[in-house]
């Protein structure tokens, strides 16, 4: 039996490119078209060709798998898409029964330094270093870390201050939790190492064996 964890992704960076899936990947709330009536979307992860999902609608739960296909996502009779990553439309059709339609908003993780989990790295070209930040779990004003600098990994506990992580003599800061900055001290030197998160496929070099 399979399992899936709620932060694994798998998507292929030829996906990426084409349709930007990870563009999907988040909790969705809007209203339906008509009666207003309140509505909910959330992609937990995609692997490959499968999404683990959560619809909610009419006050209840559903929670399964649908399928990806390009930029759209199918759960039984639900069919939704985003082209900018921010607005979802969500499409209801079953049978002959007619059709609904909702627009969805993307709603802000719930806390800010969940921006900072996941792999970061990067090289700059004004001092010619590069460095690796690799944020593991974050638990309040704790972070556990993997910290690579001039060649020399170091792992332990960070400290959280909003959109910063402060490990020893190095810390790392983003605003939109896809571009940031390493900066770490050398002595009295001080480098910054321009960086960007890694996609979630290209940090996982598992294989999907998902039957």
């Amino acid at each position: 039996m399979a399992i899936v964890t709620s932060s694994t992704n798998q998507i292929s960076p030829a996906n990426e490119r084409m349709y930007r899936q990870s563009a999907l990947v988040g909790e969705w709330k809007g209203n339906w078209v008509g009666n207003n009536q309140p509505v909910g979307f959330k992609v937990v992860n995609i692997r490959g060709a499968r999404a683990q999902v959560e619809y909610t609608h009419n006050g209840r739960t559903e929670r399964g798998f649908g399928e990806v296909n390009g930029t759209l996502i199918t759960f039984g009779g639900v069919t939704v898409g985003t082209k900018d990553g921010k607005s979802m439309v969500l499409l209801f059709s079953v049978g002959g029964a007619g059709k609904q339609t909702a627009n969805l908003e993307k709603q802000e993780p719930p806390a800010s330094d969940s921006r900072l989990m996941g792999s970061w790295g990067g090289y700059s070209s004004d001092n010619g270093k590069s460095a690796s930040f690799k944020v593991l779990s974050v638990n309040g004003k704790e972070a556990q870390v993997s910290v690579t600098t001039d060649g020399v990994t170091r792992q332990g506990t960070g400290i959280v201050y909003k959109n910063v992580i402060m490990f020893g003599q190095t810390q790392i800061a983003t605003d939109d939790g896809k571009n940031g900055k390493v900066i770490y001290q050398v002595g009295t030197k001080s480098f910054v190492v321009p960086v960007t998160k890694y996609p979630p496929a290209d940090s996982s070099s598992s294989v999907d064996k998902t039957a």
